[in-house]
C-alpha cells in the first residue's frame, strides 16, 4: 500500500486513504492526520478528531465530506458522512443530533449501507446518553443483537463507547469499568484499542496501563475534551428537571 501511495499513480489517493485508516485503527493519529489528504480526505479528518473529542472540528469535516460527495454524486458517501456527523454531534447536543439524524436517514433511504445505518443507531443513543427515560440499556441490547448478527466488529466498539458514555454521565463507575473491560477485550489485537482510553477519559479514571495511542494534541488536551463533553451532559440534564 506504502508503494502504491509513492507512486503518486491513479490509485495513489485509495492507498493513502488506507494508509490513514490503517494509523488511525492503530491510534497513530499524527500519521494519519498527515495522510488521505486527496480522496475523500475531510472524512478522514472527521474520523481523526472525533476520537479526539473535539465533536465541532469532526462535524465541520464530515459536512465539507457528505457535500462533496453531494456534488461529485456519490451516493452512498453522502450518507455515511452526514450518520457520522450525527454520530459526533449526538455527544455535543442533542437538539441538533435530532436534525442532523433525520437527514442522515433520509440520505440513507433505498441506499443498502447497514454498518452506516447501525451507526444513526448508535448516534440516537448517544443523543440521548444520561437519560433515566430513554431505556437505553434496552435499546443498547437489541442493537448489540443487530451488530452481531451483522458482523459489523467496529459498530459494536462505537455502541460500547456510547453507553460509557452514559454511564458517565450516570456516575455509574461500575457500569464504566465493566465496559473498559469488554473494550480491551474486544481490542486485544490493538486496533482501535485506544477506545478504552477514551472510556477512562470519560470517566475520569487513571489509564490502567501505559497507552501506545498518539494523541495529535496530547493525552491530557484529550482527556479534558472528553471529560467536558461528559460535564456538560451532566449538567444540562440537571438543569432541564
Amino acid at each position: 500500500m506504502q508503494a502504491v501511495a509513492d507512486s503518486q499513480g491513479r490509485l495513489a489517493p485509495a492507498a493513502r486513504r488506507g494508509l490513514a485508516h490503517l494509523a488511525r485503527m492503530a491510534g497513530d493519529f499524527p500519521t494519519a492526520h498527515t495522510l488521505g489528504w486527496e480522496g475523500r480526505h475531510h472524512r478522514v479528518q472527521g474520523d481523526i478528531w472525533w476520537p479526539h473529542g473535539d465533536m465541532d472540528r469532526a462535524a465541520v469535516a464530515y459536512a465539507a465530506a457528505r457535500d462533496e460527495a453531494e456534488h461529485h454524486g456519490v451516493t452512498g458517501e453522502r450518507g455515511n458522512s452526514q450518520a457520522h456527523r450525527a454520530f459526533a454531534l449526538a455527544f455535543t447536543d442533542p437538539a441538533v443530533a435530532d436534525s442532523e439524524l433525520a437527514l442522515a436517514e433520509q440520505l440513507l433511504a433505498g441506499v443498502d449501507l447497514r454498518a452506516t445505518t447501525l451507526i444513526t443507531h448508535i448516534a440516537a443513543l448517544a443523543r440521548d446518553a444520561g437519560r433515566t427515560d430513554a431505556d437505553i440499556d434496552d435499546r443498547a441490547q437489541v442493537l448489540r443483537a443487530e451488530i452481531l448478527t451483522a458482523g459489523v466488529t467496529y459498530a459494536e466498539l462505537a455502541l460500547d463507547l456510547t453507553l460509557a458514555f452514559h454511564h458517565a454521565v450516570r456516575n455509574d463507575q461500575d457500569q464504566v469499568a465493566a465496559t473498559i473491560a469488554r473494550l480491551r477485550e474486544n481490542t486485544r489485537g490493538g486496533d482501535f484499542a485506544y477506545y478504552s482510553d477514551i472510556v477512562a477519559f470519560m470517566a475520569d479514571l487513571p489509564l490502567e496501563e501505559d497507552s501506545p495511542t498518539c494523541w495529535i494534541d496530547g493525552a491530557q488536551h484529550t482527556r479534558r475534551r472528553w471529560r467536558g463533553l461528559v460535564t456538560v451532559r451532566r449538567d444540562d440534564l440537571r438543569t432541564s428537571l
